[in-house]
Formats: C-alpha cells, sequence, structure tokens
C-alpha cells in the first residue's frame, strides 16, 4: 500500500509493522470500552488486552522467513526507517510475549475485589492500604508501552529509536506510580521519572552530534559517514556516540546508571515490577545493540572497552547488593529479584562488548546472538520468579526472604517452581538452560580475547551460587515454628484461592524452562537468527 507525501510515493508494508500496529490499536480499544463499560464489567478490559497482545503475536509468524522493510527512502530504497528482520522478529517474539504473560499476572492485581479489612492490611503490597489498581489506565499503559518495546528493535534510524524508547517509557513511569495513596510507589515512579527524563536529555543531546556530524539519522548512512567524518567534526562525532551510548546504558541498568532499579522494583505493583525487569531490559539492550553494531561500528575501539569495563562492574555490583539482603527485611524477596536484575544485565552486556572486539561482521553476529539467547532464558525464568513472588505475597504481604522458609509444605508445586527457576538464574542443573546461556556469554568473552572478563564473569558466576542457593534451600525447610526459631507473622492473613491466571503463569514459565533445558540448542538456534 501507498501513502502520499510532500509530492512523493511512500510504501507501507502493513503486514511489516503489524505487531506494534496491533499492540497500539488494543491500547486504544481498551482506552474507549473503559469509558462504556460498568464497573462489574471491567475484567473484560484484561481479557481485551491479553486478546491484542496474542494477536501481535501471531502476526511474527508470517515474518518469521522474510526481510521486510518498509518506511525507506524514496532516493534510495535500501535505507529505511523500519526493518522486520530476523533481529527485529525474535525480539519482538520476546517483548510481546513477556507482555503477555505480564498480563495474566496482573490479571488478579487489576480485578481481584478486596474487601475493606484486606485494603487496610494492605494486602497487596505491605504497604499502606490502598486499593485494587485502575484497570482502565492499567491496561491502556501496559499496552502502550508493549507497543514501544514492539517497535524499538525494528527501528533503523535515530529519530524512529527514541520515539519507540519513550513510547517503551513513558507508560511504565506510571504504571509504577498506579497505586493512589501508596508512598513507596509514588517515590519510585517520581525517582525513576526524573533519572529516566536526565538520560533521555544526554541521549537527545548525543543524537543531535552525531547528526550534525554526519548528517543522518539513518544507522547505515551513520556507520558509514563515521569512518569518514570530517576531521573538524570529529570531536563533535566522539561526544554524540559517547552521550547515545550513556542514555542506553541507563534503559540496561547499567552501573552506574542502576541506583533506581531496587527502589523502583519494590515501589511498583509485582506485575510491573516483572514487566520492567523483562521487557525495560529487552528494550535498552536491542537499542544498545542496533546503535552499536550498526550505528557507531568504526567507534568499536571505544564503546567495546567501555561496555566490558561496565559489564564487570555492573554483575559484580548487582551480586555483592543482592549478597547483603537481609532475609527479616520487607520487601526483600523483590529486592533480591532486582538487584539479580542488575547482575544479569551485567551478564547480557558480556557479547555486546566482544562484538566490539570481531574482527568480521559475522562474529560480531554471533556474539549478538549471545546475548539475545540469554536474554530469552532469562525472560523466561524471571517472569516466573515473579510470579510465584505475587503467588507469595498474597498470604505474607511484607514480600520477606524469610516469608519462603518452608514454602514447599505448604504449596509444594510453587516451591519446586520457584527453585527451579532460582536454579536456571544461577546456572544449576535441573537449569539446564541457565548453564547453558552462562557457557554461551563466557564464550562469547573467551572467543573475542576478553580472558579478564571471562574470570571476573566466573567469580560473579560463583557470587551468586551462594544467594540462589540460599533462597533455595530455604523453600523446602521446616517452617520456622520450632522452639527457638522466629515466630510467624501473628497478624499472617490466610490462605486465599489462587488465581487461575497465576496459576497458568507460573505453569508456563516451568514448562519453557524444563522443555529448554531438555533442548537448549533450540535457544541458540532461534536467536542466531538473530543476525544483524
Amino acid at each position: 500500500m501507498t501513502a502520499l507525501a510532500g509530492g512523493t510515493v511512500q510504501s507501507v508494508d502493513w503486514l511489516a509493522i503489524a505487531p506494534p500496529t496491533i499492540a497500539a490499536a488494543a491500547a486504544l480499544a481498551v482506552l474507549v470500552a473503559d469509558l462504556f463499560l460498568a464497573e462489574r464489567n471491567k475484567p473484560l478490559l484484561g481479557w481485551l488486552a491479553t486478546g491484542g497482545l496474542a494477536l501481535a503475536a501471531l502476526f511474527l509468524l508470517p515474518l518469521r522467513d522474510g526481510d521486510r522493510r518498509t518506511f525507506c527512502l524514496t532516493s534510495d530504497p535500501n535505507v529505511c526507517s523500519y526493518a522486520a528482520d530476523d533481529f527485529a522478529v525474535v525480539i519482538q517474539f520476546l517483548v510481546l510475549g513477556g507482555a503477555l504473560l505480564t498480563a495474566l499476572l496482573s490479571m488478579s492485581e487489576v480485578h481481584e475485589r478486596r474487601s475493606p479489612s484486606e485494603v487496610s492490611e494492605g494486602l497487596s503490597g505491605g504497604r499502606e492500604g490502598h486499593s485494587k489498581l485502575p484497570a482502565g489506565e492499567f491496561w491502556f499503559l501496559l499496552l502502550s508501552s508493549a507497543s514501544g518495546a514492539a517497535l524499538l528493535p525494528a527501528s533503523r534510524d535515530l529519530a524512529t529509536l527514541v520515539v519507540a524508547l519513550e513510547v517503551a517509557s513513558l507508560p511504565a513511569f506510571a504504571l509504577v506510580g498506579l497505586r493512589r495513596g501508596d508512598r513507596l510507589s509514588s517515590e519510585a515512579a517520581l525517582k525513576f521519572f526524573l533519572s529516566s527524563v536526565t538520560a533521555t536529555a544526554v541521549m537527545l543531546m548525543g543524537v543531535s552530534f552525531v547528526y550534525a556530524a554526519t548528517g543522518s539519522l539513518h544507522l547505515s548512512r551513520i556507520a558509514g559517514a563515521l569512518g569518514h567524518t570530517d576531521p573538524r567534526l570529529a570531536t563533535l562525532a566522539q561526544a554524540g556516540v559517547v552521550l547515545t551510548l550513556v542514555g542506553f546504558a541507563f534503559k540496561t541498568a547499567a552501573v552506574p546508571f542502576h541506583f533506581w532499579v531496587p527502589e523502583t522494583y519494590v515501589g511498583a505493583p509485582l506485575p510491573v515490577a516483572a514487566y520492567l525487569s523483562v521487557i525495560g531490559k529487552a528494550v535498552g539492550f536491542s537499542g544498545l545493540i542496533l546503535v552499536t553494531v550498526l550505528a557507531f561500528p568504526a567507534y568499536a575501539d571505544v564503546w567495546g572497552p567501555a561496555l566490558a569495563l561496565l559489564a564487570a562492574l555492573t554483575m559484580t555490583v548487582g551480586n555483592v547488593a543482592a549478597l547483603r539482603q537481609r532475609p527479616d527485611r520487607p520487601h526483600s524477596a523483590v529486592r533480591l529479584l532486582a538487584w539479580s536484575s542488575v547482575a544479569q544485565a551485567g551478564y547480557l552486556l558480556v557479547p555486546i562488548a566482544a562484538a566490539g572486539y570481531a574482527d568480521t561482521s559475522r562474529g560480531a553476529s554471533r556474539a549478538i546472538g549471545s546475548t539475545v539467547a540469554y536474554a530469552l532464558m532469562y525472560a523466561a525464568v524471571n517472569l516466573g520468579a515473579f510470579a510465584v513472588a505475587a503467588l507469595v505475597t498474597r498470604t505474607h504481604p511484607t514480600g520477606r526472604l524469610a516469608d519462603y522458609r518452608g514454602l514447599y509444605a505448604a504449596r509444594p508445586l510453587a516451591a519446586l517452581a520457584l527453585g527451579f527457576f532460582l536454579l536456571c538464574l544461577a546456572g544449576l542443573p535441573p537449569g539446564v538452560i541457565g548453564l547453558f546461556a552462562k557457557v554461551t556469554v563466557f564464550s562469547a568473552a573467551v572467543d573475542a580475547g576478553l580472558g579478564w572478563l571471562a574470570v571476573v564473569m566466573a567469580v560473579n558466576v560463583v557470587i551468586a551460587l551462594y544467594y540462589y542457593l540460599q533462597w533455595t534451600a530455604a523453600l523446602f525447610r521446616a517452617p520456622a515454628t520450632a522452639a527457638g526459631a522466629a515466630a510467624p507473622e501473628p497478624t499472617a492473613p490466610a490462605a486465599r484461592a489462587v488465581p487461575a491466571s497465576l496459576t497458568v503463569v507460573i505453569g508456563l514459565a516451568a514448562v519453557l524452562g524444563v522443555a529448554l533445558s531438555g533442548a537448549p540448542q533450540l535457544v541458540l538456534r532461534f536467536a542466531s537468527g538473530a543476525l544483524l
């Protein structure tokens, strides 16, 4: 189909842009439907949102075997702003699949009716009493953010990249602070917003410098222009590259741009924290991959070592901070998952850094495939861990690590699932997929000649084993009721029925993790389709 604009004919491939477009259309449909639905019918909005995400994901199937491009320059059809290539389709699968699981995880949080006593006890979060989340606003914001996240990996110019990044990020600020009357939620949203806006401003300045030095916003043209920059503009180009990378480093929660993560995860509703830990991370890393490998290969000798150093700092700070979490501290379970998320970001940075040392584009693509494989594994098991955390906080609203002691006696299947997820994150059998992902990342570092980074990663994996195994062991210990042990909370609420949607999320994540642990090569084969 074509559209007439400015005297030129612009071709639009509607099938190529279908996944983010359907997610955006579903967001608008939810917003309009919310105006006319009675309160008792609000749960229909959740199913409408879930159906929209499922439909958007289904439209990825026709894109598997093609390299479809659209919004191309009429003067040069090979220079396009949108590319539904292998890399984009794989990341869109991760984003839309993760958003779909997040939607199912959110059903009970948004639509479950609570009694006045439950609200006063803060049953859903362990903070000051608050009511359930507003349904229309929540689903609209979630779908809007997912549409931006799905658009970003297909963006092939800096303007579209920045717009997609902000469409994914701005609704996330509101999602974090959507709990009305919750002090922690409001503070988390404000910190998240201020720090992210600062990073965006830095990134926009970098983008403007790059445009001034190269005369183009398209990634392919920037790559060619940076290799032959006018010496008078070399300093401007270097500053633009650095500032752009700083902005994306914040989105990936790389140290020292990680400070917003723990408070944001604790203050946000649990499904939103799960969403940020997976989809938010995918957005940041896909953007970072695009600007480094496609736009800035001429500066690989700069961003390669810089990202290697960031990877070492990020995994070390994240693991040490997770190691220091006290089991009796309120919200310590989510804090540990938050710091673990920071550490995992360090592992994800390793192959991107290795791509900067690759001699050929094929070698860089193989390294990027390692990052994508690790991200796919991390998405499945981390969403599963957050789902079990959401289950436990239904009866233990303080969300302490100590609340998980004896979980096997009360909910054996949930305990087995969480133990499996934690072993996957640690990289230990039977979580073979986690071990496979770590070995793949480790190999990328060794193949790039980054032996010192491989050693740092090995040390950090050992550090992480301690707190993952400590949490796993607590699941199977006897409940803390024996003499001399800490007494259970006197006001702990009674167990409630587990929502079907929550059970489905835990089950899907567990089945996916077990299946991939039986055939881990499938992940790498699927991720190898992400060759740029």
